[in-house]
């Protein structure tokens, strides 16, 4: 199953054509999602949509009398697209002001375009690092948090082409906090101990032989487990 991290995801966004309105043909904004639950607590689904902002538009005009003669609630409608599709819904917003708070502007782009340049810089390092098999430079970008995490995928993935067993100990202790990032991560591993014929016991986490029946440091039986 291929995981894609947020940073991805918006690189894709940002490169798709706004859509229109259908309600009033004005260009809808990017849109982060919040990190809340939504209509039937399963949240969003995804972690940008497109929303129309437009104060004129037509449905959020109407919204505010029809919710309150309807359901006696101060509140309207904003359209929303998800990205890629010809999928439109409505969602509900209680002020003018709501929801414009995630609202993706030019400081937020030009926050990413700065991402897009420290990603190059990483991928031009560990270029370097995968010819003169530069590992401890790997590992340091690797268990970096302030690093792009699409730059320490790839580091976790050389880790897991030319790592030697001292690597394991320090990424098996460390917290990575992404999905797919722990998932290369624990394949790095794994790819060591094919290399090398090793695991780990399952007592004392030590590194052993892959066919040792007794774990040379805590002294267990290890043999079929």
């Amino acid at each position: 199953m291929a995981f894609e991290t947020k940073e991805e995801v918006l690189e894709k966004v940002l490169a798709m054509d706004k859509p229109a309105c259908p309600h009033c043909g004005q260009p809808m904004s990017l849109w982060e999602v919040p990190p809340i639950t939504f209509s039937d607590g399963l949240g969003w689904g995804v972690p940008f949509l497109f929303v129309c902002f437009n104060d004129e538009c037509p449905l959020y005009t109407q919204g505010w009398d029809n919710l309150m003669e309807n359901y006696a609630q101060r509140a309207s409608y904003r359209c929303l697209n998800y990205p890629g599709t010809e999928q439109f819904e409505i969602m509900p917003v209680f002020s003018p002001m709501g929801a414009t708070g995630q609202i993706i502007d030019d400081e937020v782009l030009a926050s990413q375009k700065a991402l897009e340049e420290n990603i190059k810089k990483g991928f031009s390092i560990l270029a370097e690092c995968y010819v003169s098999k530069d590992m401890p430079t790997v590992m340091r970008i690797l268990l970096d948090g302030a690093e792009p995490v699409r730059v320490r995928i790839k580091a976790a993935e050389m880790v897991g082409d030319f790592g030697e067993l001292e690597a394991i100990e320090p990424i098996r202790n460390a917290r990575f906090g992404n999905e797919k990032l722990q998932h290369m991560v624990d394949d790095a591993v794994e790819k060591i101990h094919e290399r090398f014929f090793t695991r780990e016991c399952p007592f004392c986490a030590e590194i052993i032989k892959r066919r040792a029946r007794v774990c040379k440091h805590c002294g267990k039986e290890v043999a079929g487990l």
